[in-house]
This record gives C-alpha cells, sequence and structure tokens, in this order.
C-alpha cells in the first residue's frame, strides 16, 4: 500500500461561485428600479396637479353657486351614453328658463387627454350629439347652459351605467 499525499480541492475563483452574485444581484436590482422610477417620474405629466390651487380653492364658492341655481330651477336630466352618441332630457319648474344651448362635460378622473366637451342644441329640454367613444370605467358629467350659470354633474361608469338620472347636488 502506497502512502499519496492528500488531495486537495482546488477552489474556483470567486466569480464563478452562485452565492456572491446572488448577493450582488439584489442591490443592483433596486438600483435599475430607482433609476426606471427617476426616468418615469422625469418624462411623464401629472396633469391632476394644480399650480394655482388657491384661486381654485376661493372658485369653489362659485362652484357651489351654481349647483344651487340649479336646485333654484328644479333642474333634472335624464342622460343616456351609448357608443356614439349621448342623448339629454333636461325638465325644469319652468319649461320657459330651458337653455338653447347645453354644454355637456364628459371627463376621465386621471386621463385628461380623452376629456369632451361637447356644445348640444336642443328643443322643449331634448339634446342629442355625437360623443367619441368612450373607454370602460368611471366618468364625470357635468351639464351647464351656454352662459354657465348653473350646472348638474354626477358619474357614470361604461357600459354598465350609461343612462342616469341627474339632479342637483346628486340627489
Amino acid at each position: 500500500m502506497s502512502l499519496s499525499a492528500p488531495r486537495t480541492a482546488i477552489a474556483a475563483p470567486w466569480y464563478r461561485q452562485r452565492w456572491p452574485w446572488i448577493l450582488i444581484a439584489i442591490p443592483a436590482a433596486s438600483v435599475l428600479a430607482g433609476m426606471l422610477m427617476l426616468y418615469l417620474a422625469l418624462s411623464t405629466w401629472d396633469g391632476l396637479v394644480v399650480d394655482d390651487y388657491y384661486r381654485q380653492g376661493k372658485a369653489i364658492h362659485q362652484v357651489i353657486a351654481r349647483s344651487a341655481r340649479a336646485a333654484e330651477l328644479g333642474l333634472a336630466a335624464d342622460l343616456s351614453v351609448t357608443a356614439e352618441r349621448v342623448s339629454v332630457r333636461l325638465g325644469a319648474s319652468d319649461p320657459a328658463s330651458l337653455p338653447d344651448l347645453l354644454v355637456v362635460s364628459i371627463t376621465h378622473p386621471t386621463r385628461g387627454g380623452h376629456d369632451q366637451k361637447l356644445r348640444l342644441r336642443g328643443r322643449d329640454g331634448v339634446y342629442d350629439g355625437e360623443v367619441a367613444p368612450l373607454t370602460a370605467g368611471r366618468w364625470k358629467i357635468q351639464l351647464e347652459d351656454g352662459l354657465e350659470s348653473w350646472r348638474l354633474n354626477d358619474e357614470i361608469s361604461v357600459p354598465t351605467s350609461a343612462d342616469v338620472r341627474i339632479r342637483p347636488y346628486g340627489s
């Protein structure tokens, strides 16, 4: 029996080991995610932020007064939105106070580029017009006369609640 020298295992260099790369990957992924978030923050526009919030805060009183004026006139509207048309049947305590021109604003809470403002001519409280197709989701609807002396507003969910009754203060 011959005695031989013990065999020594030759360790592979560190860069050929698995664990150092796993440990390096965790902070590297965090740095890459941070750089991606910085890019998104700088390259996209947040259309919901208002620069002059103080003036808009003061204007809320005018908005409330317009809803109060709609209540005084006894206004109520039945709104129907289909794929390409919007129809409004507007009623009032005094039918003579119904406007010839109705402004319908359809706004998306988060996507300003999809907003639409329609100027509908009508007679006897019936207004009808074309609308660009609305994507599925929640939409804010505002009805007002051409002089912006009153307003009615509510929300619809497309496609589930495309027919809605709108009253002052959403009552």
